[in-house]
């Protein structure tokens, strides 16, 4: 990238996805002001810690379709951001630094390796919307009842073969969608889901 980029500290908004890139500097950590950063769409392999400075974050942060299997933890400061994708990358297990972001809303890791998910996906407890769709889940783990806020959960294309019964304790949980999932049985508590207006897609 051009070093100019690195200057201009008043940006609020930085697109720099399609680009082939395969590094970003750690003067990204200089754009303190940014709101929206998008780096979707490249060959990264890592991403440099000093992100994580960047407190003002709050809109989104793309990093999908790249070549990432770990964030640095100091991305768990960005703890205003809303929406993250991490989608299409090669993560086998879900970065600390991601629940480390207690604002989020929306999350997607679509298309990656995970086989599980950390038991502190619980401090997301803002989280809304939870994209999981084809990776290696067979299960999802208690604590996800305690995520309140959730109205949407996307497990597509894993190979599920049980739900905990906390996700009844989920008020407003309006989609879970299950399609392409073929090894689960499905539990009767998923009536008591539909009676509540939850759709449940299988």
């Amino acid at each position: 990238m051009p070093d100019a980029v690195w200057d201009g500290t008043d940006l609020e908004t930085l697109v720099l996805a399609d680009n082939d890139l395969t590094e970003i500097s750690e003067r990204v950590g200089d754009l303190r002001r940014l709101r929206m950063l998008d780096l979707g769409h490249n060959k990264l392999r890592h991403i440099p810690s000093s992100l994580g400075q960047l407190e003002q974050l709050t809109d989104f942060l793309y990093l999908h379709d790249n070549q990432l299997s770990a964030l640095p933890p100091s991305l768990g400061r960005l703890s205003r951001l809303r929406y993250l994708n991490i989608s299409e990358n090669a993560f086998d297990v879900l970065p600390e630094a991601v629940t480390g972001m207690s604002g989020l809303l929306e999350l997607r890791a679509t298309d990656n390796r995970l086989a599980e998910l950390p038991a502190s996906i619980s401090r997301l407890v803002r989280l809304r919307e939870l994209h999981l769709r084809n990776n290696r889940l067979t299960a999802l783990p208690d604590i996800i009842g305690s995520l309140v806020e959730l109205r949407q959960i996307d497990l597509r294309g894993n190979p599920i073969t049980a739900l905990p019964e906390g996700l009844l304790n989920l008020p407003r949980l309006e989609k879970l969608d299950l399609r392409w999932v073929t090894t689960l049985d499905p539990p009767p508590w998923f009536a008591e889901l539909e009676r509540r207006d939850c759709a449940v897609y299988l």
